[in-house]
């Protein structure tokens, strides 16, 4: 068996590795791509393999084998008697590949080890920013890779934002900085000790709550995970105060020595914090004098100017702002750099307005805590909720908002949780059901549904809680979908009317939180 702790270079001898591939999706053939490219013997096991996928890695050398049944090893992976294997983002923890792995004392890696090891093909590495949390990763990466962006530095969103770290670790012109954006899936295979143990300059945990609890089986379990990013930190770990969860994950964390803890929070900061004063975002964690003053980086008004204004999103904001101080960017340039930052689609996102009636597109929320956020900026909500629940409970969301909706619409595969729940704690909330057997069908009903019950002053909010796998590709086709369905619906509805062009695919949520 080779020794994997020698594997710490992109010029180390990788050559005749033999590594399984679990899965062929962008991560996967990204690694798969990699191996061959440093030279290993590759063996990809995937369920299915559409036939460019099959002929490109006829291409890179690599050999496929499918997996029709999930709970049955390929009689391949014995035979190739792999040294290591490599497992895609999401892969249940009990697959047979994976237990097959374990009972032989195969290790197993995630991508984001292999990407740390391999770092340096150009020479000098990137310095790595590492993300995560429940609720926000997306848009505080985006923020952070436009800051440094526009600082001047070359930065590159990477990891579950859709961008294989790998693919960019082998684009030829380099990077100064990837921003990592990491789901807990992909924090489950990071080791916290050893030579594949990332260190990234800065880390953040945005916020933790129930989520994928059918991946990691606890609450515990899951923020375990998210808090591995924190560990091996060199400059700063950046966490929320609204969310103790997090300052006990940078707590338990071992850290490189002078590593800082900074929080950010809608508060007013103390010495090395981030937070508001009034309407002014300020730092006085990143300057000399942070026991007596602090540096204003933007106004709650200009923010506003950029789509930022929500609570979440000036949460996000700080975050972001926390990260980037961190690595050395100037109070000037934040500021500058946020004025020019403008939301993604699907998140937030007013559609139309027509009739005193706002339409709202937040198909980004797919679980609870993010639809939570996305309740609170609306006093009175016509909601668009259901989809795969991925095993969180929805009844605490619909308790704590019941007063604020004015009536549900609830689509999705399996209703019945959330049906159950409005019986519970919201019975007098009028509610129907969307049983479209035709998912072309699902947006066009939801959305005529919805309509009939706004009236003048109500927001229309599709914000599902849910993963939206059951009946769309992903959130972004769900969110387009919804788009095009209240263009339809409002046709020629008056002079207000703000309708905005659907968004290019986002990529998949399988692996949001």
């Amino acid at each position: 068996m080779r020794d994997l702790d020698s594997l710490v270079s992109w010029h180390a001898d990788w050559r005749g590795l033999r590594v399984v591939v679990l899965g062929l999706g962008v991560t996967g053939f990204s690694v798969a791509d990699t191996l061959a490219e440093l030279g290993a013997e590759v063996l990809v096991v995937a369920g299915k393999a559409t036939d460019e996928r099959t002929a490109m890695l006829e291409v890179i050398g690599a050999s496929l084998s499918l997996q029709p049944d999930a709970a049955v090893v390929p009689p391949a992976v014995g035979a190739f008697d792999p040294e290591l294997v490599v497992a895609s983002p999401g892969y249940p923890l009990d697959h047979s590949v994976l237990q097959w792995a374990k009972a032989r004392n195969v290790p197993v890696w995630g991508d984001i080890e292999l990407a740390w090891r391999v770092r340096d093909k150009l020479g000098d590495p990137a310095d790595w920013i590492a993300v995560t949390g429940t609720n926000g990763k997306t848009t505080t990466v985006q923020l952070v890779t436009h800051l440094l962006e526009s600082s001047g530095l070359r930065a590159a969103a990477v990891g579950n934002i859709g961008i294989p770290v790998l693919d960019a670790i082998r684009y030829p012109a380099g990077f100064d900085v990837f921003v990592v954006e990491l789901s807990s899936f992909q924090l489950h295979w990071m080791p916290r000790t050893g030579p594949g143990a990332i260190a990234p300059a800065a880390s953040a945990v945005l916020n933790i709550a129930d989520d994928h609890l059918d991946f990691h089986g606890s609450r515990e379990a899951y923020a375990e995970a998210k808090g591995t990013v924190y560990w091996n930190t060199r400059l700063a770990c950046v966490y929320n105060r609204a969310d103790e969860a997090t300052m006990h994950l940078v707590e338990d964390a071992e850290v490189q020595e002078g590593c800082r803890a900074v929080s950010f929070g809608l508060d007013t900061p103390g010495p090395s914090d981030l937070g508001m004063v009034g309407d002014i975002v300020v730092d006085r964690a990143f300057l000399p004098d942070r026991h007596k003053a602090a540096l204003e980086l933007t106004t709650h008004g200009e923010l506003a100017e950029a789509g930022l204004a929500s609570p979440h999103m000036v949460a996000n904001v700080l975050a972001a702002a926390a990260l980037v101080r961190a690595v050395g960017m100037t109070a000037e340039s934040v500021r500058s750099g946020l004025a020019t930052f403008r939301v993604d689609h699907h998140r937030t996102e007013t559609i139309a307005t027509a009739g005193g009636v706002v339409w709202v597109d937040d198909s980004k929320a797919t679980n609870p805590h993010a639809a939570d956020a996305a309740l609170k900026s609306f006093p009175s909500v016509v909601w668009i909720v259901g989809g795969l629940l991925k095993g969180v409970d929805i009844a605490p969301l619909v308790q704590q908002h019941a007063k604020r909706l004015k009536g549900a619409v609830v689509i999705g595969v399996n209703r019945q949780p959330v049906v159950e729940a409005f019986g519970r704690h919201a019975p007098e909330v009028p509610l129907i059901e969307v049983d479209a057997t035709d998912t072309g069908e699902v947006m066009p009903h939801a959305v005529r549904v919805a309509g009939g019950m706004a009236s003048q002053g109500d927001t229309v909010l599709m914000a599902p809680a849910a993963a939206s796998m059951d009946q769309f590709v992903d959130y972004a086709d769900r969110g387009e979908r919804f788009a095009k369905a209240v263009e339809e619906y409002l046709g020629g509805a008056g002079d207000d009317r703000d309708a905005h062009p659907s968004a290019p695919d986002a990529g998949p949520d399988s692996s949001a939180g």
